[in-house]
């Protein structure tokens, strides 16, 4: 008796764990991944200035800087969008490449210097987005990996799209030779403060600084 009763209970939970739905897996989850959070977006970006300082700017991959930071790499996208736009906002730098390359080689070309010259004060005269620049340009000029990280983006997502619009010789040796005249008047009037260039008119350095970006950007 005792034996039949057993074997009807075994039966019974057997026949039970049957109809029992199997335990699944949260929806969207990937093992070793965590899910967007409160914390998330500044957990993205420690990642990101460790990744790009180890590994340099082209070398860093949206996937290694996910892995780093233990989430879905989808994430890096919904955050930040690309991953120029990832190490602006990992820099907390103001300037965004894709518009500066379009306002620069869009229109008139025989404007394209005073384009990426009023392009360059409209950014520089605005008191926070200049405090953000300088900040960025002092660790350059002091650490190896950050002027490493700013060449390397500057290179691939400024000089490089200006270079490519233009129909000219030498065009990256020209666009390279644009920046470092927007970089050495970033230095000697907001920096440095050397006068008469720190106090002088906006409208009177575009006049001067134009023709010359102008004849390297173009001829």
């Amino acid at each position: 008796m005792n034996a039949q009763r057993d074997a009807d209970a075994t039966g019974t939970a057997a026949e039970a764990a049957k109809t029992r739905p199997a335990a699944r897996p949260a929806a969207g989850r990937k093992p070793g991944r965590r899910p967007g959070g409160a914390d998330t977006r500044q957990d993205i970006l420690v990642a990101a200035r460790a990744e790009f300082a180890a590994r340099g700017y082209e070398n860093t991959s949206m996937r290694a800087i996910a892995r780093a930071a233990e989430v879905n790499s989808a994430l890096l996208h919904h955050y930040f969008g690309t991953k120029d736009q990832l190490f602006l906002a990992a820099l907390d730098f103001p300037l965004q490449p894709r518009e500066l390359v379009i306002r620069v080689v869009d229109g008139d070309r025989g404007r394209v210097g005073e384009r990426l010259v009023r392009f360059a004060f409209g950014l520089l005269e605005q008191a926070a987005a200049r405090e953000r620049v300088l900040a960025v340009l002092r660790a350059a000029a002091t650490n190896e990996q950050m002027a490493r990280l700013l060449r390397g983006f500057i290179a691939r997502e400024v000089a490089g799209p200006i270079a490519a619009a233009l129909d000219a010789p030498q065009p990256e040796l020209r666009a390279e030779l644009a920046m470092t005249q927007i970089v050495g008047l970033i230095m000697g009037r907001y920096l440095l403060a050397v006068e008469p260039l720190a106090s002088a008119p906006v409208e009177e350095l575009v006049a001067l600084l134009a023709p010359t970006l102008q004849r390297y950007l173009v001829g």
